[in-house]
């Protein structure tokens, strides 16, 4: 009788426990259907109306939103943008962000400083960003043409070359992105084993094949949360963009993100603007989820 008291006290205790620590995740849990489960809800909502942002009124339209979107005249072209900053900009942050990872992994003689001067632009917000690299490159008065002048060129208006400026925002995008990706590369690579390099080289593996055969599977996991972070990231790259260009010239630059705030502040279209939001919503989870499930595929385990 006295042992199934106490089995009872224990089991209660665990329960109060659980609950305890259940009764700690309201609060997040309160947040994140205030500030996101809530609005996107009602964003959804919004969508099917014609509600222009301010008024007290709206219509129901359906799908019309949606429809519209495909009819757009700049829509192609603007998710063309779009995938170039997201897969562009991805791509090549996580290939400098291993190598600064690797070469930082060697101990070399003035490494600290390398790794905040590689990280120092993850500081600065991408609206400071965008500005930082539109007065370098503006053709008024830009810290780019000076340097032309100086050796007696014509300077060229970066900025006003259409596809040539969206590969210059996504250049800049990498710049200002690629030391969170070392960070987190170099986490992973603490992570390593080096029995498992010493048995390599005992083989005579070189060092491409101990990075293609041991580094690169084993940092499966960190470049899994690099890409996923890399692709929401950009492809919802707004501020860089705004500062930088402000989608022009004509709406050449021009990503979904800065369509939507053009339609919903400029055009005073805030269904329509939310039907864009939801489409690209869409499409960043899938192309996320996508991406996860590829490389989910070629973990191993150390």
């Amino acid at each position: 009788m006295k042992r199934k008291r106490e089995i009872s006290k224990s089991a209660f205790h665990t329960w109060k426990k659980g609950m305890m620590m259940n009764l700690m995740y309201l609060p997040a849990l309160a947040m994140m259907i205030f500030f996101i489960i809530f609005p996107f809800m009602k964003g959804i909502k919004v969508s099917f109306t014609d509600w222009n942002g301010y008024s007290q009124n709206s219509n129901w339209v359906g799908w019309d939103n949606y429809v519209r979107l495909f009819r757009e005249r700049d829509m192609i072209s603007t998710i063309l943008n779009t995938l170039i900053y997201g897969f562009g900009s991805t791509i090549l942050q996580n290939i400098l962000g291993i190598s600064y990872a690797l070469l930082l992994d060697k101990k070399l003689r003035g490494s600290n400083l390398v790794r905040t001067i590689v990280y120092m632009p993850t500081m600065i917000s991408g609206l400071i960003m965008g500005y930082i690299w539109y007065f370098m490159l503006n053709y008024n008065s830009g810290a780019l043409r000076d340097v032309f002048e100086l050796f007696h060129l014509a300077p060229g208006d970066l900025l006003a070359k259409g596809k040539i400026t969206v590969v210059i925002i996504m250049l800049v995008n990498v710049f200002a992105g690629t030391g969170t990706a070392m960070i987190f590369y170099q986490a992973g690579l603490q992570t390593i084993s080096e029995d498992y390099y010493e048995a390599a080289r005992l083989d005579g593996a070189g060092g491409w094949k101990c990075f293609r055969k041991i580094t690169l599977p084993l940092l499966i996991p960190s470049i899994e949360f690099n890409v996923v972070l890399n692709l929401i990231g950009s492809f919802k790259l707004f501020d860089m963009i705004k500062s930088l260009t402000n989608g022009g010239p004509a709406g050449t630059t021009e990503s979904l993100a800065t369509m939507m705030y053009r339609l919903y502040f400029s055009r005073e279209q805030a269904g329509y603007a939310s039907a864009l939001g939801n489409v690209m919503t869409v499409m960043i989870v899938i192309i996320s989820l996508t991406a996860l499930m590829i490389l989910r595929r070629k973990e191993v385990e150390a």
